[in-house]
C-alpha cells in the first residue's frame, strides 16, 4: 500500500495519485492532510484512499501535515454520501467540512509568559537591592510581585511602563524566566455562568427521556422526533439527555437554527455542565474557529453547540445529535454547493456513528412528521407547557376593517395599541414581529409610477431612514442619498414611499408612546459580532418594553416577562407561489405566538391580517398542528409532492439572458431523453428572483419517488462559458 490518492483543496475535482515516501509508508490513512507537488508548485491536499497500483509514473508526496487525520472515518464516509446524494464534487464537500482556518494550516496563538525564577522573599530582596541603581528593573519586579503566577509580557510592559530591555537583563540575571504559552481564543473561555439544577420532568418529558436513555445505553442508532408545543420543556429533555451521554463518555452535537439562539443555549448548558463547551458558527474569527476545532478533535470539549456547520465537528465517540427547531429553513444551505440540509445529514451521521438523533419542534416539517407517523422515526409528544404555564389567547384582527376605520393605511390596529398601552402601564414586555427590515420597502415616482430598482437585481430598493439610503437586500447595492429626480421620466421631487419595515415600526411606536423603550433586532442592528447576545441580554434584563424584529425573534427564545406578541402582517408567505407556503406561514405564526406567556404570567397574541378567514391562519390561531398536518398531507399526496416524492431544482445562471435560457432548455431536453417516465420534468421558467448580481437565472424542477436512478445523470451534467449550474436536491423553495 504505497500509493496515496488525493484531492487538491483548489482547482481540480478529480483524484491525483502520488507515491508514498518510505518513511511515511503505513502511516497515512484517508482524511489526513498532505502537501504534494503540482507542476511547479506545492499544494495542500486530502488523502482519500491508500492503494497498491497506479497506471502512471508517480511523483512522491512532499509532506504529512499532521499525525492524526483531519477528517475522522465517520466524517469521511459522510462526505462520500453527501457527494453522491447532493450531486456535488467530493472536493467541495470536504471544503464544507473543514473550516478555512484548518485548511489554511493556521498556527495556534502564542504569547510570552514572564514569571519569577526566585521565591517571593528572594524576589523582594532583589527588588530592594536594584531599586537605587536600576529603578526600571525594580519597577518590573514590583509588578511581578502582584502576579505570583506570572504575567503576559505584553501586559507587563503596559503596567511597568517600560521597554523590553530591562526585562531581558533580568532574564539574563536569572531573576526572571520567560516561556511561550498557547492562548485560548475560544468564544466562552473566560465567561462564567450561574449554576442551575435539573428540573423535575413531567410524565411526558420523562417518557421521552427514557427512550433516549435506552438508545444511548445500548449504542443504538435511532432518530426520535420530539413534537412538543411551544414552552413544553423540550430543552430540559435535551439537557438531561446530554447529561446521560456525558456520563457514558459520549460526545454531543447540539444544533440551533440561528446564531441568535446560540448564546441562550450556551447559558443553559454552562449553567448545568462543568465540561468545556465548544461554539461553532460563521461569526467566529478564524483564530477562534481554529482553537475550537482542535479542542473538539482532542476531546477537550465534549459538547458542541452551533448553527448548521457545527454538524461537521470532529467529535470523538459521538453519541448524541440534537437538532432543535428542526423545521427551520436556516438548516438548509442553498447559496452554494453542496446544498445540504443539516437535519437530514445529521440523521445520516447518526447512522454512521450508531448515535441517537433527537429532532425537536413545536411545528415539525411535514417530512419529519410523516417519517415519524410511518415508523421511520420514533415519535414523542409533549402536549403540556412546563411550569404550569398556559397557551396564550390568540386574537385575529382584520386589517381591511382597520384601514376603513382609519381612512387609510395603519401599522397598528386599535386592539394592538390598547394591548401595548396596557403592558406599558403594568410593566410587562411586548414582541412585535414584521418580517421586513428597513423603513419603506419601495420608492415610487408619482408621475410615471416607476419604482426604483436595483441595477444588478430584479428587486426594489428598500429605504433605510437611519442611514438615509436605498439598499438592495440581495446584492447589498447602496444608493446614498436617495435620488431627487426620477431616473425614468426625469421629474423632480415627486416621489412616494410605500410599504413598512421594522425601522418604521420603531419610529411610529415612539410617536404614539413617547415614553416607550424599544429595541430593534434585524439584519441592520445585528451586523457586528456579539450584537445578538447584547440585544437579548438588554431585553431580558428589562431595559426595553418592546422588542421589534424580523424572523430571528420568532425562534425558540424564552422571555418570561413577555405577555404580548403581535404579528403585524401575517400574509407574506401566502402570496408566494410555492407549495410550502402554507407550511411556512403556519410554522411562523405558531412559533411567534409561542413566545408569549412562557412564565407565570398569562400571554396574549394578536395576529393582524388581510385574510382573517384563511384556514391556515385559523389553524395557527388554535396552534392545531395535527389539524394542519391532516389538511396539508392530503394536498401533498394528491399532487405527489414531498414527502411522497423527491424534488430536485436545477438553476442555471449567466450574464446573457438568452444564452442562459437556452442552456437550461438544452439540459432539460437532454434529461427528457435520458430519464424514464418515473420522473416528471417541469418546464424551464425564470427564477423567483430572475436576476441577481447581474446574472440571469432560469430553473426547472424534476420530481420522482426514488432519487437513485436520477443522481448519476445529474452528476454528469456540465455547462460552458460563464454559465453556472446549481443542483439543489430536496429544495425548500421551488420559487426563489
Amino acid at each position: 500500500m504505497t500509493i496515496a490518492a488525493v484531492l487538491l483543496d483548489q482547482a481540480l475535482d478529480h483524484v491525483l495519485d502520488y507515491a508514498i515516501p518510505p518513511p511515511l509508508v503505513g502511516k497515512l490513512t484517508p482524511g489526513m492532510r498532505v502537501k504534494v507537488p503540482v507542476r511547479n508548485s506545492v499544494r495542500v491536499a486530502t488523502v482519500i484512499e491508500i492503494k497498491e497500483k497506479s497506471s502512471f509514473q508517480l511523483q512522491p508526496l512532499k509532506e504529512l501535515l499532521d499525525e492524526k487525520p483531519f477528517i475522522s472515518p465517520d466524517l469521511f464516509l459522510l462526505a462520500r454520501w453527501m457527494s453522491r446524494y447532493y450531486c456535488c464534487p467530493l472536493r467541495k464537500v470536504l471544503k464544507a467540512i473543514l473550516p478555512p482556518s484548518i485548511r489554511k494550516m493556521m498556527k495556534p496563538k502564542e504569547q510570552l509568559l514572564v514569571h519569577s525564577a526566585l521565591t517571593s522573599s528572594e524576589l523582594i530582596a532583589s527588588c530592594e537591592q536594584l531599586r537605587g541603581e536600576y529603578p526600571l528593573q525594580a519597577q518590573i519586579l514590583d509588578v511581578l510581585l502582584k502576579h505570583p503566577k506570572g504575567i503576559l509580557l505584553s501586559r507587563l510592559l503596559e503596567l511597568a511602563k517600560t521597554s523590553r530591555s530591562p526585562i531581558t537583563t533580568l532574564i539574563k540575571k536569572k531573576i526572571l524566566t520567560c516561556q511561550k504559552i498557547q492562548i485560548d481564543r475560544t468564544a466562552v473561555s473566560d465567561q462564567e455562568y450561574f449554576p442551575t439544577k435539573r428540573k423535575t420532568l413531567t410524565a411526558e418529558q420523562e417518557t421521552a427521556l427514557q427512550y433516549i436513555r435506552e438508545d444511548l445505553i445500548h449504542n443504538r442508532f435511532q432518530t426520535r422526533l420530539i413534537h412538543g408545543i411551544t414552552g413544553s420543556g423540550k430543552t430540559e429533555v435535551y439537557l438531561q439527555a446530554i447529561e446521560l451521554a456525558l456520563s457514558l463518555n459520549k460526545g454531543v452535537i447540539f444544533l440551533v437554527p440561528e446564531i441568535a439562539l446560540t448564546s441562550q443555549t450556551i447559558e443553559r448548558l454552562k449553567g448545568r455542565f462543568k465540561e468545556k463547551i465548544a461554539i461553532l458558527h460563521h461569526r467566529l474569527s478564524p483564530g477562534e474557529k481554529f482553537d475550537t476545532w482542535h479542542q473538539i478533535r482532542d476531546g477537550k470539549a465534549p459538547i458542541v453547540v452551533g448553527a448548521r456547520s457545527a454538524l461537521f465537528s470532529p467529535v470523538p465517540n459521538l453519541g448524541l445529535l440534537i437538532v432543535d427547531e428542526e423545521h427551520e429553513s436556516s438548516y438548509k444551505q442553498s447559496d452554494e454547493s453542496p446544498s445540504y440540509h443539516a437535519r437530514d445529514v445529521a440523521v445520516m451521521r447518526g447512522k454512521l456513528c450508531q448515535a441517537v438523533v433527537v429532532l425537536g419542534s413545536a411545528t415539525p416539517s411535514l417530512e419529519s412528521y410523516h417519517n415519524a407517523k410511518t415508523g421511520k422515526y420514533a415519535l414523542d409528544t409533549l402536549t403540556l407547557r412546563a411550569d404550569r404555564a398556559t397557551l396564550p389567547r390568540v386574537t385575529i384582527v382584520d386589517m381591511q376593517r382597520e384601514f376603513a376605520l382609519n381612512k387609510g393605511f395603519t401599522l397598528f390596529s386599535d386592539a394592538l395599541l390598547s394591548a401595548i398601552k396596557q403592558r406599558l402601564e403594568i410593566g410587562e414586555q411586548t414582541l412585535l414581529f414584521l418580517n421586513r427590515r428597513g423603513y419603506h420597502s419601495a420608492q415610487m415616482c408619482l408621475k410615471c409610477q416607476h419604482v426604483l430598482q436595483c441595477p444588478h437585481c430584479d428587486t426594489k430598493l428598500t429605504f433605510h431612514l437611519g442611514e438615509n439610503l436605498l439598499a438592495c437586500h440581495l446584492c447589498d447595492y447602496h444608493l446614498s442619498p436617495p435620488p431627487r429626480q426620477c431616473p425614468k421620466c426625469r421629474s423632480d421631487g415627486d416621489f412616494k414611499f410605500k410599504g413598512a419595515g421594522t425601522e418604521m415600526v420603531e419610529r411610529a411606536l415612539h410617536a404614539i408612546f413617547p415614553q416607550v423603550r424599544t429595541l430593534r433586532m434585524d439584519a441592520d442592528t445585528t451586523r457586528h459580532k456579539g450584537s445578538h447576545e447584547l440585544l437579548f441580554k438588554q431585553f431580558k434584563a428589562g431595559k426595553a418594553d418592546v422588542l421589534i424584529g424580523t424572523q430571528m425573534i420568532a425562534k425558540g427564545l424564552h422571555f418570561p416577562s413577555v405577555t404580548l406578541v403581535a404579528v403585524l402582517n401575517a400574509d407574506g408567505s401566502l402570496q408566494i407561489p410555492d407549495f410550502r407556503g402554507s407550511e411556512n406561514i403556519f410554522q411562523l405564526l405558531t412559533q411567534v405566538a409561542g413566545r408569549s406567556g412562557r412564565g407565570s404570567l398569562a400571554g396574549e397574541v394578536i395576529i393582524q391580517t388581510h385574510m382573517p378567514d384563511h384556514p391556515i391562519i385559523a389553524l395557527a390561531k388554535e396552534q392545531d398542528y395535527l389539524g394542519f398536518y391532516q389538511t396539508e398531507i392530503e394536498t401533498r399526496k394528491l399532487f405527489g409532492y414531498p414527502p411522497f416524492s423527491h424534488l430536485v431544482k436545477l438553476t442555471l445562471s449567466g450574464t446573457e439572458e438568452t444564452a442562459t435560457q437556452q442552456a437550461a432548455l438544452s439540459i432539460r431536453n437532454r434529461l427528457v431523453e435520458q430519464l424514464s417516465s418515473d420522473f416528471q420534468i417541469y418546464p424551464v421558467v425564470p427564477s423567483g428572483h430572475a436576476r441577481v448580481k447581474t446574472r440571469f437565472r432560469f430553473q426547472f424542477l424534476i420530481k420522482g419517488e426514488k432519487l437513485g436512478a436520477l443522481l448519476p445523470h445529474l452528476s454528469s451534467l456540465n455547462t460552458q462559458g460563464d454559465i453556472r449550474l446549481a443542483i439543489d436536491v430536496d429544495p425548500l423553495s421551488t420559487f426563489f
